[in-house]
């Protein structure tokens, strides 16, 4: 047998600094967010929230869950995962944008309820 196959697993030592970085940047991230919600990019406010969140959430996955250091078999798991999320999104947001109102009106959401007149005029 070869001797890489009884190799013991050996934990990645993350220097100190790298963490520091890392808090500065989600700190950064964090203050991104809340200077991007007092800015009215129309619809793009909510693009813009969750392009931060993603950037976020990856930083602490690679770091802090130390997805970046890890064996390429849970880097498949971790993948497979964020597939999975893209499919079910992808579904939902397709039933959103097909849906059709009781009055027969397409993208209920995006009407003005102030314009609606109301049942007891």
């Amino acid at each position: 047998m070869a001797d890489h196959e009884h190799a013991e697993h050996t934990e990645h030592i993350v220097p100190p600094r790298t963490y520091m970085i890392i808090i500065f940047s989600l700190l950064c991230l964090t203050a991104a967010t809340v200077a991007a919600a007092y800015v009215n990019l129309g619809p793009l406010n909510i693009v813009v929230a969750l392009v931060i969140a993603t950037m976020k959430a990856t930083l602490v996955v690679l770091f802090f869950m130390h997805a970046k250091y890890s064996p390429k078999r849970t880097k498949l798991v971790i993948m497979a995962g964020i597939f999975w999320l893209a499919i079910l999104l992808f579904m939902t947001l397709s039933d959103y944008a097909s849906r059709v109102d009781y009055r027969g009106i397409r993208y209920p959401m995006t009407q003005n309820i102030a314009l609606v007149p109301s049942p007891r005029a």
